[in-house]
């Protein structure tokens, strides 16, 4: 039987217990990958900036009868950050696996995005992943083992009029994997990207209703004819954070339907 859009099939026992931490995990492709980890068995620590979302997901881990910790507050502040990883090692006593999901986007031409908004992309998109980064790896070179994944973007791969600002902190993400795969592989820490394409979540349906996307056209635009499913996200990521992938490092994995091979207007 095919698997259909929306469907998590595969089962990794080995993740089992593992210790994932996850930034801007209150919706979209956050909530599906702590879900999906969730179900997995793992022991879950949650970062979000709105804390009505992160409790929501909080309580359907706790419904799943997985392990939960929730930490509120901005991935651009350091203190706010050292108290994520300090709440992890308190309640699991580590990470094993990192989630760099938190980001932003902009839309505006480049001549007009303000250096306000620029820094603040930077700080969310890039910044913000590095330092958490820094701090996971603190442990997991030590120990020998850890698992890291950038949410990066099609649009850090091909370029997007008036998305300046998220083009480029995606496709400097993209990059900042490659060179930390390379430094820590020699460790046991593999560090690889995602970069979905348009994934059907609330915010894009919102868009679209708002008549800022338009999904028949994103839809024709794509080769498989459709949107990407938070699920199909998760899925991948549960997979890149297995053993099944152990040979995988320094990649950006494109789970776009096509978009990024297709040229032709």
């Amino acid at each position: 039987m095919n698997m259909m859009p929306g469907q998590i099939k595969a089962s990794y026992p080995e993740l089992e217990d593992k210790r994932v931490l996850i930034t801007g995990a209150g919706a979209g492709l956050g909530r599906a990958m702590a879900l999906a980890f969730a179900h997995q068995g793992c022991r879950l620590i949650l970062n979000d900036l709105n804390h009505q979302s992160a409790d929501a997901v909080n309580a359907e881990i706790e419904a799943i009868g997985a392990s939960t910790i929730t930490h509120t507050g901005s991935v651009t502040d350091e203190q706010c950050l050292q108290a994520l990883f300090e709440s992890a090692d308190s309640a699991f006593g580590g990470v094993d696996i990192l989630i760099n999901n938190a980001g932003i986007s902009t839309h505006e031409p480049t001549v007009e995005i303000s250096m306000e908004k620029w820094r603040k992309c930077l700080d969310i998109n890039l910044t913000a992943p590095l330092r958490c980064s820094q701090l996971a790896a603190a442990q997991m070179l030590e120990r020998g083992y850890g698992v890291i994944l950038n949410m990066s973007s099609i649009y850090g791969l091909v370029a997007a009029p008036h998305r300046v600002a998220y083009c480029s902190t995606k496709a400097a993400l993209a990059m900042m994997t490659k060179v930390m795969a390379i430094e820590w592989a020699k460790h046991g820490v593999r560090v690889n990207a995602l970069a979905p394409t348009y994934v059907k979540t609330a915010l894009v349906e919102e868009l679209a209703e708002a008549g800022k996307l338009n999904i028949p056209e994103l839809e024709a635009r794509t080769p498989n004819g459709r949107l990407a499913t938070p699920e199909e996200i998760a899925s991948l990521a549960l997979f890149l954070a297995s053993d099944s992938a152990s040979a995988i490092t320094g990649q950006v994995v494109a789970a776009d339907g096509g978009w990024t091979s297709y040229g032709y207007v």
